[in-house]
């Protein structure tokens, strides 16, 4: 008979392979969105497939059960790696492996089908491969939900506990605040000068790896290249971020390094106990977006921060028309109606998310038609932002979530919004000298106090728990909205 010492230790080495197998699975997807040449698609879809079947046998072996029957934890810890393994397990056994490898697929093949797509702003061209991705997205929430809502059978694999109608109340308990600040705004007079010109890719990139080592990213465990859609991946020891250049929108390519930075400072900061465990990663991706939006705007983008950067950028660029640092974090922080939600000032950015919310709602329950989704994201779009989208790529094509199958993923951005919104409430009584460091280019003190309080504790505790701890209150969405009235009723006067 197998001792519960025994099984717990069995389980914990099951499981150290199979997250080692995860992170090589994932080191495949940054090669595919990297470096991989665009003819080896087909291959790179069936390696991945081959990969999930792996991964999925191992995640639905049935000595796992007996295992976690067996099994007794030794500590807290070991008490969360049950709790983690076993909620995996449950949901993995739901699947049918081939409907998993189905997935991994499709999915693989289907980013680069969306990226060409968008290059031509060919809709027509995706949408065959969307309906595909959307159908096996369905399939697997039908087994997952077991008669309850497939969205939120979906939403759970990346923000668990949380559900449609939770985050649709908070939505519409958001929604009015926000309406109201940016009418306030976009009303009020002057507006601030918008950054123009041009600024040399290699530039660019320079400074943006000085904006990552402002913010404590270890380039000893890291990397920085070229996306399409940039993002981050990895983790323990080697996670890695992307960025992308425009060279009339320097914006884009330094505040999308510094949200990668937090994302995958996360996940280097994370207790290396945990490793190659089920704690050893971003509890959740609400909880992971917090750190990337806190590093993003709260810091990035604060008065303090954007002093700095434009000493940086007139030293490396020269005059470039804005002449103050004043000026400069009014560029920074100004208020449009744009069409990209990468590119979308705080005011509007949850305004994004939610559109989303409810378009991807309707597709997965089927009330939305993909063949429909064009023409209702514009009419949305021209209700809530009151521009009519002037071609795909700034419309239904610009993210790549869902041509990878991330229904369920966008929410989980405002909710980072709300949670940094908390965190930088606390963080900002428990460091109260923060802005004298970020006005010299340094963020040390902040970036300190959340991998204390919140990155070193990895998947230890629940997503809201996490927060909670860290903050010293339940999470709420009214510290973001009083920052952000706060913010830009100081910016533009109201």
């Amino acid at each position: 008979m197998t001792s519960n010492t025994t099984a717990f230790a069995d389980l914990m080495a099951h499981q150290r392979q199979t997250e080692a197998l995860g992170f090589v699975a994932e080191r495949l997807g940054w090669d595919q969105e990297t470096m991989m040449p665009r003819g080896a698609a087909e291959q790179r879809g069936e390696e991945m497939a081959a990969m999930e079947g792996v991964l999925h046998a191992r995640r639905t072996d049935p000595r796992i059960g007996e295992w976690l029957v067996a099994a007794t934890a030794p500590d807290a810890a070991g008490e969360a790696a049950l709790r983690l393994i076993g909620r995996s397990y449950a949901r993995n056994v739901k699947v049918p492996a081939d409907l998993a490898q189905e997935l991994a697929r499709v999915t693989s093949t289907a980013q680069g089908i969306w990226a060409e797509a968008r290059a031509r702003d060919d809709v027509a061209a995706f949408l065959p491969t969307l309906a595909e991705v959307i159908a096996l997205r369905r399939r697997e929430a039908e087994c997952l939900a077991a008669g309850g809502d497939l969205y939120d059978a979906l939403m759970d694999d990346y923000e668990p506990g949380a559900t449609a109608a939770s985050i649709g109340a908070m939505f519409d308990r958001m929604r009015p605040r926000l309406v109201s600040l940016r009418e306030r705004i976009l009303g009020s007079a002057p507006q601030p000068k918008a950054l123009e010109g041009n600024f040399a890719t290699e530039t660019q990139l320079r400074l943006s790896r000085d904006l990552a080592s402002a913010f404590g990213y270890d380039w000893s465990r890291g990397r920085i290249d070229l996306a399409v859609h940039p993002f981050s991946s990895g983790g323990w020891n080697d996670s890695r971020i992307t960025t992308r250049v425009v060279e009339t929108e320097p914006f884009n390519c330094f505040y999308s390094t510094i949200h990668e930075v937090g994302h995958s400072s996360y996940e280097l900061a994370i207790d290396p106990d945990y490793a190659l465990t089920p704690m050893g990663h971003g509890v959740s991706m609400g909880v992971h977006e917090s750190q990337s939006r806190i590093y993003e705007n709260q810091m990035g983008r604060g008065r303090a921060f954007t002093g700095w950067i434009y000493q940086e950028m007139r030293e490396r660029f020269g005059e470039f028309g804005i002449n103050s640092p004043e000026s400069f974090y009014g560029a920074v922080n100004r208020v449009h109606s744009g069409f990209i939600r990468t590119e979308a000032d705080e005011v509007h950015y949850n305004l994004h998310i939610m559109m989303r919310f409810d378009l991807e709602r309707a597709l997965i329950k089927g009330d939305l038609a993909v063949g429909d989704l064009e023409a209702a994201w514009n009419d949305r779009f021209k209700a809530d932002f009151g521009a009519a989208v002037d071609r795909p790529s700034h419309g239904m094509l610009q993210d790549v979530h869902w041509s990878v199958g991330l229904f369920g993923y966008f929410p989980t951005y405002t909710l980072g919004n709300v949670y940094a919104g908390c965190l930088w409430q606390a963080l900002r009584d428990a460091v109260p000298d923060v802005d004298a460091a970020l006005a010299k280019g340094d963020a040390t003190p902040a970036t300190g106090w959340l991998r204390e309080n919140l990155q070193r504790h990895g998947g230890l505790r629940s997503p809201r728990e996490t927060i909670a701890y860290a903050c010293g209150f339940e999470p709420n969405e009214g510290p973001l909205l009083d920052y952000l009235e706060t913010k830009f009723g100081e910016l533009y006067g109201l």
